[in-house]
């Protein structure tokens, strides 16, 4: 069973940049609820509750229960607004959750047992994790928090794909329906490059050419002397 993650939220009567910016001052950040086919509802929530919330996995990908002055209501979060340098949320999306409507969610994937894997215990091995999180489809009762990727029985040269995932019952990932091509990898496992060593690297260089040995500069040609001229006879 799910865990229950509750966050307390208000009501939000003024609306408006100016009003926003008022609510950010004051310690609060504004936030709009939707969908279900209902009204927005604005919302507003202590900043301190919701950054804290914000350090945890499950504040991204699991349903929320929003406490909006005694009434519950089941949520997931669509989209925050973080301040470019400052650790302060400024504005939140939230979606309503039909719990007879199935739903799309990004979630992370743990890989679990990769030490202890034949790959794992090679010296020089590397196993890459190729994707972090993936977008599973279900209904909200059966939303896992995370989906743990297996690699005890990895070996050098296996590639774990999407398909190769066991999945909780219920759960899809909607885009193995489009074909083999979006099968992406998951992990990788490989042999490390070993680095050349400097010296290696000159070894295997192609040798310097020998420098061409100064010629000694020619010795000019003595020059001819003019034929000399035949005295006039006298």
């Amino acid at each position: 069973m799910a865990t229950r993650h509750e966050i307390p939220a208000e009501l939000r009567k003024d609306e408006g940049k100016g009003a926003s910016r008022r609510l950010r001052r004051s310690g609060t950040v504004p936030a709009i609820l939707y969908g279900a086919k209902e009204a927005p509802v604005n919302l507003q929530f202590h900043h301190n509750t919701v950054l804290l919330a914000s350090n945890n996995e499950w504040f991204y990908s699991a349903i929320l229960d929003l406490n909006i002055e005694g009434k519950t209501q089941k949520v997931l979060l669509r989209d925050m607004q973080r301040h470019p340098f400052k650790p302060q949320i400024l504005h939140l999306d939230f979606q309503r959750v039909s719990e007879n409507e199935a739903i799309r969610v990004r979630v992370p994937l743990h890989f679990i047992n990769q030490q202890t894997s034949p790959a794992g215990k090679i010296a020089g091995s590397v196993i890459t994790h190729e994707l972090n999180e993936v977008t599973i489809s279900c209904l909200p009762k059966d939303l896992p928090e995370f989906i743990e990727v297996d690699l005890a029985q990895l070996e050098i040269g296996d590639i774990v794909h999407l398909s190769d995932i066991p999945l909780p019952a219920g759960v899809v990932i909607p885009e193995l329906r489009l074909g083999k091509e979006h099968d992406h990898a998951v992990a990788i496992a490989k042999m490390a490059r070993a680095e050349e060593e400097p010296a290696a690297a000159a070894a295997e260089a192609a040798p310097a050419a020998a420098p061409a040995a100064k010629a000694a500069p020619a010795k000019a040609a003595p020059a001819k002397a003019a034929p000399a001229k035949a005295a006039p006879k006298k």
